[in-house]
């Protein structure tokens, strides 16, 4: 079992650290652990949040990790000073490891598939909503 801890990744400018704070490690099998953007606009409810959880395939012949990260735009109301969120952003995402996958080819996806998704290519598709032509 991997032990849960706070991610550093970079912001959008690509140099700039910044902190995911775990709030809570997965309970066992479908319970999600949950990270926070602490340093994020607005109240608690209010910041991106990171879930990920796994569980058994069907016949039990893989693991299923599911992941949903949300990423509210908020604002402050100039007439009451409250924070409200305009629109969030949400990821949904699933991989399946196969058992019978041999463990380098394990290694390699579960490597080359973050990396794919965190590549210029894939960021750029993102900021503009297209995918490349």
């Amino acid at each position: 079992m991997t032990a849960a801890a706070d991610i550093t990744v970079k912001k959008g400018d690509e140099t700039t650290n910044i902190v995911w704070t775990l709030v809570s490690a997965s309970g066992g099998d479908a319970s999600p652990a949950l990270w926070r953007s602490e340093t994020a606009a607005g109240t608690k409810g209010q910041r991106p949040l990171l879930q990920m959880s796994s569980r058994w395939n069907g016949p039990k012949t893989a693991r299923r990790v599911d992941f949903t990260c949300t990423f509210p735009s908020v604002y402050t109301d100039v007439s009451t000073g409250l924070t409200n969120i305009r629109d969030t952003s949400v990821f949904t995402g699933s991989i399946v490891l196969p058992y019978g996958m041999l463990d380098a080819d394990l290694k390699e996806a579960a490597h080359q598939i973050p990396n794919l998704l965190a590549s210029t290519l894939i960021k750029t598709c993102l900021e503009v909503g297209f995918a490349p032509v």
